[in-house]
């Protein structure tokens, strides 16, 4: 089982309760953007095997929104923060470099 600790409350959460949002960082755009450009937003999301950074509200504690770096072939989770960043803490960085030398996400390294 998942557990995840809510950067808010301090709790360590089953995901039983949470509720997952989603890949985490995703750049929105509003009513000015091409189509092509809301597309990408609505439709085109990361998979990866391996390193992710996703969204997870603690439904059943605070009911805030924060972000989880985790692997989605161990389950190993490399933190958590909150989701008004816009993007990875170092050390969250830090600590993936460390078991996942040569690792990247994008344009964070």
């Amino acid at each position: 089982m998942l557990i995840l600790n809510c950067p808010y409350c301090g709790v360590d959460a089953e995901e039983t309760e949470l509720h997952a949002g989603g890949e985490a960082h995703l750049k929105r755009f509003g009513p000015g953007s091409s189509d092509a450009e809301f597309e990408a937003y609505l439709f085109a999301r990361e998979n990866p095997k391996g390193v992710h950074f996703e969204r997870w509200r603690h439904a059943n504690g605070c009911g805030k929104w924060f972000h989880a770096a985790r692997c989605t072939m161990t389950l190993e989770v490399f933190g958590t923060y909150p989701a008004q960043v816009s993007e990875p803490p170092q050390d969250i960085r830090d600590k993936i470099t460390a078991k996942r030398p040569g690792w990247s996400w994008r344009d964070i390294k």
